[in-house]
Parts: C-alpha cells; structure tokens; sequence
C-alpha cells in the first residue's frame, strides 16, 4: 500500500466516530454487524444504526480492507468480517493518526513533577515550597523533593561556614 493510497484510504473511509470504532471492534477480532451493533451499543454507550454498519462494512470489503466468510445460523446467512492484512495496515496507521491527535490535545494540560519529571495529566499533589506552587505526581516524590532541597541548603550552609 502506498502512502498516497494509505492516506486517501484513511480519509475516504473514516469521516466519523462511529465507523472508527467499528475499525477498532474488527481490529480487535473478526465479527459480524449485530455483534459490532451491540459491541458498539455496550461500549459507546449509543446507538449505531444497521444503515450505517453494512454499507461501511461492504465498502471495507470492495476495497481490500476486509473480507467476510459466510455461514448459516438457522435458517440465515450471517457473515463474519474481519481485516485484511491491508485492513490492518489501515487501522495501524490511523491508530497512529488518532494517538497523534489525542497526544497534541493532552500535551498542553500535562504538567511535570517537579521531583521526578513524570508527566502528568492531573496533579495528585501540590505543595508550596519557598512560596511557590510545586506539582508532584504523589505525596513520596514531593517528601523526596523537600528532603533534596533541605540536603542542599546544609550542604551551602556548611560550605560558606568559615572553619578553624
């Protein structure tokens, strides 16, 4: 698949949440539409129309994406679909595309503690030391901290203390 393909593929196909998702239900392991409806229902917490899933499915299928085996459950056919090889492919970079864009999203409300440069999505503890708010990811890196700051001021002390 090439890049130019690879792009066109991911930018024809997903145009919405809800066929994503779908892409990740497959991805996970091979189904048919009423399992992706209620797998979808179970998870989202929303409703998914069949109108939307088997056109979807079926353009995943005349484009190389997935590919379906048939079997018959009483008296109807059910078809199971699961990803190509190509199909893979395709979630793996859109995966890629999606963790980019949540990554940018989140990058600018993470904080760093300040002991270990842990990122962190939202402070677990926040002290102020020396009349400034410090973040720290737990109550052990901010005990570290100021038992590091207190190391160093006796350490400055005792080297600017004049000896005998």
């Amino acid at each position: 698949m090439t890049k130019d393909k690879d792009v066109e593929g991911i930018d024809g196909l997903i145009s919405d949440f809800n066929r994503f998702y779908i892409l990740t239900i497959l991805y996970q392991s091979p189904a048919h539409g009423y399992r992706i409806i209620n797998q979808f229902k179970t998870q989202v917490k929303k409703e998914i129309s069949p109108s939307l899933v088997y056109p979807f499915l079926q353009n995943l299928e005349e484009q190389g994406y997935v590919k379906h085996t048939a079997k018959m459950v009483g008296e109807k056919r059910r078809k199971n679909f699961e990803l190509t090889e190509t199909g893979r492919e395709l979630c793996n970079n859109l995966f890629k595309r999606f963790t980019e864009l949540v990554s940018s999203a989140f990058e600018t409300s993470l904080q760093t503690c300040t002991h270990c440069n842990t990122k962190i999505y939202k402070p677990t503890h926040q002290e102020t030391i020396n009349n400034t708010e410090k973040t720290f990811c737990c109550t052990h890196c901010a005990q570290a901290y100021k038992k590091q700051q207190q190391n160093n001021q006796q350490h400055k002390s005792h080297s600017t203390t004049p000896t005998d």
